[in-house]
């Protein structure tokens, strides 16, 4: 089947290391790029996502950031929607309860209280610095502001995590969208978004859901794999993502949105 848009989340995905996509990615990006809108879909923020659009070559597309919370063209905003600010005060209040750590990010800014294995990591694989403040002194100060986060990570070991993430889905699991990252992080997306759901409104008017070939590796890409023409899982992929996933490539660190390119004409 032939395809008018590839959506690939980044992390675990495309990126053939933490932080990179490889010259085999860039090249067969490089051969279809001018007949196919190519969408980066993540979890990361936009300062995050703009430098593997240029590596790409493709500053020219959209990209769709924080889960779906943000989606930017450019220099334009085509849609943000944030998380309220008292279900995240709620939030913070759980979370400090249980000695868990917060990461809070608006747009390009990023903010934590302090610096840590998993702060350096980020860091180090999206290339970009936090700034480092108190929780409450960012929570207050966006209330001032009139804004709140389009994401929140909570950083903690696994048992804190798997506390913090039962009582997020008892008492706002109407409010938001939480997502396990792995055994010591949960990610937490505004309720009323989805990567689908970004996807789906940046679609033309010729151009539906089964016009798209996706690319994903975990939880928060299930819905993508699922609902577009093509959902197409790596190998290093969750169980539940492979399983209703349309085809399984190699692993993201064997360039496998890239093999699975060089190996199927989609265009």
């Amino acid at each position: 089947m032939k395809f008018k848009v590839l959506c690939s989340d980044l992390d675990g995905t495309l990126l053939t290391t933490k932080s990179d996509v490889s010259a085999f990615t860039v090249s067969e990006i490089s051969k279809i790029k001018s007949d196919i809108q190519i969408i980066l879909v993540s979890a990361r923020m936009p300062k995050a996502m703009r430098y593997i659009q240029k590596d790409l070559g493709i500053l020219n597309q959209p990209i769709i950031c924080y889960n779906g919370a943000l989606i930017i063209s450019g220099a334009n905003e085509l849609f943000s929607t944030v998380i309220p600010i008292n279900v995240l005060s709620t939030i913070y209040s759980i979370a400090l309860k249980n000695n868990v750590k917060l990461g809070l990010y608006y747009k390009d800014e990023w903010y934590v209280e302090e610096n840590s294995e998993r702060v350096e990591k980020e860091q180090k694989h999206t290339k970009v610095e936090p700034v480092f403040k108190n929780t409450a002194s960012t929570i207050a100060d966006w209330k001032d502001r009139n804004i709140s986060a389009h994401k929140i990570m909570l950083m903690g070991t696994k048992e804190s995590a798997d506390t913090v993430f039962s009582l997020l889905e008892e008492q706002l699991s109407e409010e938001i969208n939480s997502y396990r990252s792995n055994d010591t992080l949960i990610e937490i997306a505004p309720k009323s978004v989805s990567k689908l759901s970004a996807i789906n409104s940046l679609l033309e008017n010729n151009c539906s859901l089964q016009d798209v070939i996706s690319f994903g590796d975990n939880y928060n890409d299930i819905e993508m794999l699922k609902n577009t023409g093509c959902g197409i899982a790596v190998g290093n992929a969750r169980v539940e993502a492979k399983e209703i996933a349309n085809a399984i490539t190699l692993k993201n660190t064997e360039d496998g949105v890239a093999y699975y390119l060089q190996q199927n004409s989609i265009i």
